[in-house]
């Protein structure tokens, strides 16, 4: 795993736990868009996983009761407290039991779990689209298809509107080629 995506993903559990104590749902989305920034910045398969967790946590929180929170905040503190001590296999086991439990929060969310993880693939890919990749790459890093995307992307995104007008750029082109 490289240093850089490991530094955040324990920057991101700490926080996740430290909103978990507060009953901060909102610092929970906000961590989820966060993470999906790393996952544009690194591409890491590790930074995806988080990203997808923390947003269908978020997704998820309305069917907890306490003893749910408590399981959670207690695998959030074994993949943590592994993941800093480079314990991979502990920390990959934690965040699937983390899976496992959004999965079983309630029937209805069991039920209807692979289009709660499909609709957090499609968002995080489309912000991970916003921010520069191409639909391919952000659609390859969720697991999604081209298709997928495309689709969701064509209806969320706004217009494209140019901040410098186009006789500037031509311009400026112009003297770095030394045409002018």
């Amino acid at each position: 795993m490289n240093s850089k995506v490991h530094k955040e993903l324990v920057r991101f559990l700490q926080q996740v736990l430290a909103a978990l104590k507060e009953d901060d749902l909102d610092t929970l989305k906000k961590l989820s868009n966060q993470a999906t920034e790393t996952v544009a910045l690194y591409k890491d398969m590790d930074a995806v996983s988080v990203a997808v967790l923390l947003y269908s946590l978020f997704k998820v929180s309305s069917c907890w009761e306490q003893s749910d929170k408590d399981e959670i905040v207690t695998q959030l503190k074994i993949a943590l407290t592994s993941l800093q001590k480079n314990s991979f296999g502990k920390y990959n086991g934690a965040i699937k039991k983390l899976f496992s439990h959004v999965k079983s929060c309630s029937a209805k969310v069991k039920d209807h779990l692979s289009d709660v993880m499909q609709a957090a693939r499609i968002k995080k890919s489309t912000i991970l689209f916003q921010k520069g990749l191409s639909i391919g790459q952000a659609a390859g890093l969720m697991g999604l298809s081209n298709w997928d995307l495309q689709i969701y992307a064509a209806d969320t995104l706004s217009a494209h509107t140019e901040k410098i007008h186009a006789e500037s750029r031509v311009k400026q082109a112009l003297h770095i080629f030394g045409a002018t």
